[in-house]
């Protein structure tokens, strides 16, 4: 096995861990500090509040970096359209997460504590949740995209090494009969 070859299946680890993560947080995080703000943001608050970046700061540039990697490793294969449309794909997340889901979730997060529940800040974090839901169905499909690419095989040049190649002299006896 070339050296190579473990760089794709990496590429499709680390988007499996974004997707991980992004799973967990819907299924036991948003849920929470979603359901009466700011009365419900105290997870955020105060000094052992939770510090999701952490994770995202750290998963995500190894991520594209790892992708990056496998795109020029395997740029001359028919895998490239897979690595592609993921990185692409993944690129455009990112710029959106950056440009509306990162600041609107500070700026809700970051409310000031309150027993009182805001309904026009449990309107903001309902709509933050189905867009961040209709985010992690885009990465779910980009991870099936980057996994079908190894399906593929390896390189363009070994199909035409297989057309190409002499037939085995039983496959002539075969054919001639």
């Amino acid at each position: 096995m070339k050296s190579k070859d473990i760089v794709y299946p990496l590429a499709c680890l680390c988007f499996t861990v974004i997707i991980g993560g992004a799973v967990y947080e819907h299924l036991a995080v948003v849920p929470q500090w979603s359901a009466a703000p700011p009365a419900s943001l105290s997870m955020f608050q105060g000094e052992y509040g939770i510090n999701q970046a952490a994770f995202w700061k750290l998963i995500h540039p190894v991520t594209l970096l790892v992708i990056l990697a496998t795109l020029i490793l395997f740029w001359k294969s028919k895998r490239r359209k897979n690595i592609l449309i993921t990185l692409i794909g993944y690129v455009v997340i990112l710029a959106i997460t950056t440009i509306y889901f990162v600041p609107e979730l500070i700026e809700i997060t970051g409310t000031a504590f309150s027993a009182t529940i805001d309904p026009s800040l449990t309107n903001r974090a309902n709509l933050w949740e189905i867009l961040s839901f209709i985010r992690l169905f885009f990465l779910i499909i980009l991870a099936m995209v980057l996994f079908l690419g190894l399906t593929k095989v390896n390189t363009m040049s070994t199909i035409q090494q297989n057309f190409s190649a002499e037939p085995s002299p039983t496959a002539k006896v075969v054919y001639e009969q």
